[in-house]
């Protein structure tokens, strides 16, 4: 009697895929911050499969094929969503973004005349027109006034930033000459536009002789037009290398300091809006001053929004 041999059963069909999770499931950010999103793929069998073909899409920012998600600039609730490549199975993460206070800071690491970095400047030359460019090199932005008084070496970053704003940079000088008013220049909420500057210009003389001063004007518009709100003079308001000035402006108050230190203050409801920035003054009244730009500078600098 032969036997009869029984053929094994069919292997199981491969299991097929029933839900696409994306992770995180919700995710809080600053505004243009970025955050990784997953997938995964919930399988008929009970398990699940890494990685699965996925489409993304997003609101609120731009996402990259492998789920990596840049916030905009705007806040509000927006969505991450995944969908099963060549299917209909989709997730979706709630985003929620908040606005984050701004802030900009550079070593200068370029060789720009005018300064650019990548359109995040505009300058008193090209854009003012009736004031005059900002340079750098490696490591240092000078100014490029060369002529009439009052046409600063001015930039001020772009965009949109709030009222509340704070700015920094590190001096650098050498061969100082007192009759030469070699000044270096912090702006807050400020614009530059053809033949028009306004906001706040906080300056300081690279001095450290009894001519030395520091100063806070407003610039009301055209070529010229400024109001001088604080200055004091004495060696301790100049600068030398490596001295870090600083200014702030919160509501309606400016203060200016020096290593940390205050050297004044002062309180103006003009201007309410307006963006940071830098400048260099050069006055060449006795003569001998020209050419002298590059002997001052700032050597890195940093802006904020301030709550």
């Amino acid at each position: 009697m032969n036997s009869v041999v029984v053929p094994p059963p069919p292997p199981p069909p491969p299991p097929t895929v029933t839900a696409i999770v994306v992770t995180p499931p919700t995710a809080n950010l600053l505004t243009t911050a970025t955050q990784q999103f997953t997938a995964t793929a919930t399988l008929s069998n009970g398990g699940t499969q890494t990685n699965p073909a996925v489409t993304w899409a997003a609101t609120g920012g731009t996402i990259t094929t492998g789920g990596l998600y840049t916030a905009g600039l705007l806040a509000g609730p927006f969505r991450v969503i995944a969908t099963q490549s060549g299917g209909t199975l989709a997730d979706t993460s709630a985003v929620t973004l908040a606005v984050g206070l701004r802030t900009y800071t550079t070593l200068f690491p370029l060789i720009e005349n005018p300064i650019s970095e990548a359109g995040k400047w505009v300058n008193g030359g090209t854009t003012g027109l009736d004031w005059t460019n900002v340079s750098t090199t490696p490591g240092l932005a000078i100014g490029h006034q060369i002529g009439p008084s009052f046409t600063d070496g001015t930039a001020i970053l772009t965009g949109t930033w709030g009222a509340n704003q704070e700015a920094s940079a590190t001096v650098f000088s050498v061969n100082q000459r007192d009759q030469c008013f070699q000044e270096v220049e912090l702006r807050l909420r400020s614009t530059m536009t053809a033949h028009n500057s306004t906001g706040y210009e906080i300056g300081y003389k690279t001095s450290q002789t009894s001519q030395a001063y520091f100063f806070i004007v407003r610039w009301n518009g055209a070529l010229g037009d400024f109001t001088t709100l604080v200055q004091n003079f004495g060696a301790a308001f100049g600068v030398k290398t490596g001295d870090v000035i600083r200014a702030t402006v919160i509501g309606n108050t400016i203060i200016a300091y020096k290593n940390g230190v205050e050297l004044g203050r002062v309180t103006d409801n003009t201007f309410t809006s307006g963006n940071p920035g830098i400048g260099f003054n050069l006055g060449d009244q006795s003569g001998g001053c020209a050419g002298s730009n590059p002997d001052y500078g700032l050597t890195n600098f940093t802006a904020s929004e301030l709550p």
